[in-house]
């Protein structure tokens, strides 16, 4: 069994390396990612009008959740984006739609500015690496493992990745918590700490309306729009096409 110290080494030389090679992929090739895993997510979670969907805004690469959002968005589900609080504290969940005042924050990425905070039922979570239990290898800060633990009942969590980002484990330690789910541009797996399982998309809908049966969600949420534009640029003419001819919402 590593150290601790020791795991932190090997977690941040990883994490260097698949960063790299995650920004040298071809911008075609994270396209057609972002297209397959678009529909993985929408064909596989059970995600409907009663839910509050957390997402982060993509950053250096990252595959890029907001064209299922806007497909679950338009089926009358809520959207929230995480900011940082304060260091060593869970992330807090503001509302966002498209027009919402927003403003640069850590790492530059852009969050609500003063808008509803609101807790999601599914939090669809980015991931620098993943292993073979379905653990998280993120940026460092434990954000996200903290934020989970502090949520009750826990959101449905799914881990948003590159198949290639799969690592055979990252020596978990007891602050991390395994993703319910892994989502690539290859595949759905079922995780939670276990061996992921490779799901049918199907299976993966029954999957995820069990674990929110069982966790008591989704909660309840009494939501509303505001007006106004004032959301960052979202890059649509990357992905020309992929869920119709504006792409993502901004």
């Amino acid at each position: 069994m590593k150290e601790w110290g020791e795991i932190r080494a090997w977690r941040k030389a990883r994490r260097v390396e698949l960063i790299a090679r995650r920004a040298a992929l071809d911008a075609g090739i994270r396209a057609v990612a972002t297209q397959c895993v678009t529909r993985l997510l929408i064909g596989g979670l059970a995600v409907d009008s009663r839910m509050i969907v957390g997402f982060c805004w993509p950053y250096k690469g990252e595959l890029d959740a907001r064209f299922a959002v806007r497909h679950w968005r338009r089926q009358g589900a809520a959207a929230a984006l995480p900011e940082v609080a304060a260091a060593g504290l869970p992330l807090r969940f503001r509302r966002w739609w498209p027009g919402a005042p927003m403003k640069a924050a850590v790492m530059g990425i852009p969050v609500p500015d003063g808008t509803e905070v609101v807790t999601p039922d599914v939090a669809v979570v980015p991931m620098v690496g993943w292993d073979a239990n379905g653990y998280r290898l993120g940026y460092g800060g434990g954000y996200f493992d903290a934020t989970l633990a502090a949520l009750s009942p826990r959101p449905v969590a799914v881990g948003l990745s590159y198949e290639s980002a799969r690592l055979e484990t990252i020596f978990p330690m007891a602050h991390d918590i395994a993703m319910d789910f892994v989502v690539t541009e290859a595949a759905i797996y079922e995780a939670g700490g276990n061996a992921v399982q490779l799901l049918a998309v199907e299976r993966a809908r029954e999957r995820t309306r069990e674990l929110l049966a069982v966790r008591g969600l989704p909660r309840r949420h009494v939501v509303e729009e505001s007006p106004g534009y004032s959301s960052p640029p979202c890059y649509a003419h990357e992905l020309p096409g992929l869920m119709g001819e504006n792409g993502p919402e901004s």
